[in-house]
């Protein structure tokens, strides 16, 4: 008789406890900023950036318009990649629509100029409230239900490869390294978010420089099933070996009309081996109806827009979803 009673209870119990979520990933529209809202099988949150400043608090409002929608009411994680203001600018005002936990960046500002101060002062305004989380290369940031790995940070990188990767990469031959890029760029926090066998890799604004010690002469991150595309799709990030060393099956662009989306790098992404789509936040201008994705693959397509956002569903078999928030479009992956 106990033992049936134990059982009876052991099954309400487990009735009782909320099921596992899937990986939820928004691709939010910030007009050629980044911010990226992940929100792990655990319930617990990581955003990457916060888009701009100003404009009526629009940039805020949209991101905390997909918390709503991802049942997220506080940001357990704010990964500031780095101090520009399409990428830090969004704290202040995100920060009165919603609490923010740990606030995760590489330090401090790097560029000297009096505007870049008074960013950086904004922001750290709001990061000494919280707690703060500084990161290096080889790092971890602990959020449960995904492993989160720093790759680059500070303008230093990967030491050794991860478990799996260090091949050769055949596309670093004849590929120079690019000059030194001295701005807040090239001190991007770069990260591999893995659950089971999905693998994200996003790397904020990485230039060229700072790519070529990731993936030559060795590619010491392996392979991506997602990749936010660096930079907006900015020509001074995105070189060949280091999106040919990725091997992107989706990648992401999260590009304004009149800013990213270069001819060159998107070129270079859609003639990647093995990229089955390349999604766009925007239909970029300067690329016309050759250099830019079909338009179901396309958040906005108006230069004046509602910010519509991509959302990609990632299940325990490591398949996903991306869903196109303006027409409903929506397009599965099997695991690979």
């Amino acid at each position: 008789m106990r033992k049936s009673v134990l059982v009876v209870l052991f099954l309400a119990c487990a009735a009782a406890l909320p099921a596992a979520r899937n990986l939820e990933i928004y691709s939010i529209d910030v007009e050629g900023g980044q911010a990226t809202l992940m929100v792990s099988p655990s319930g617990e949150s990581l955003l990457v950036d916060t888009g701009w400043p100003g404009f009526n608090h629009r940039d805020a409002d949209r991101i905390a318009a997909a918390a709503k929608l991802a049942g997220v009411k506080k940001i357990d994680y704010l990964l500031t990649t780095h101090f520009h203001m399409d990428h830090v600018g969004g704290v202040p005002q995100l920060a009165e629509k919603l609490p923010i936990v740990n606030f995760v960046d590489h330090g401090t500002q790097t560029e000297t100029d009096k505007d870049a101060k008074v960013l950086f002062n904004a922001y750290s305004a709001f990061r000494d409230k919280g707690n703060h989380i500084l990161v290096k290369p080889g790092d971890t940031i602990p959020i449960k239900g995904m492993d989160v790995r720093v790759l680059s940070a500070a303008g230093q990188v990967l030491s050794a490869p991860l478990a799996g990767a260090g091949q050769p990469n055949p596309d670093c031959a004849g590929f120079a390294r690019p000059p030194a890029d001295q701005t807040e760029n090239g001190q991007s926090i770069g990260i591999l978010v893995t659950v089971g066998n999905f693998r994200l890799v996003d790397m904020g604004d990485l230039t060229a420089d700072r790519e070529y010690p990731l993936v030559c002469p060795v590619n010491k991150i392996g392979t991506a099933d997602l990749w936010v595309v660096s930079h907006h799709g900015s020509a001074l990030s995105n070189s060949l070996p280091f999106v040919h060393a990725l091997q992107p099956r989706v990648a992401i662009m999260n590009n304004g009309a009149r800013k990213g989306g270069d001819v060159d790098p998107w070129q270079r992404i859609h003639d990647t081996p093995g990229l089955l789509d390349l999604w766009q936040l925007h239909f970029a201008v300067a690329g016309g109806k050759e250099h830019n994705s079909a338009d179901t693959f396309l958040a906005n397509v108006d230069e004046i827009c509602q910010g519509k956002w991509l959302k990609v569903t990632v299940l325990k078999d490591g398949s996903f979803t991306v869903s196109n928030s303006r027409n409903r479009f929506e397009k599965k992956y099997p695991a690979r």
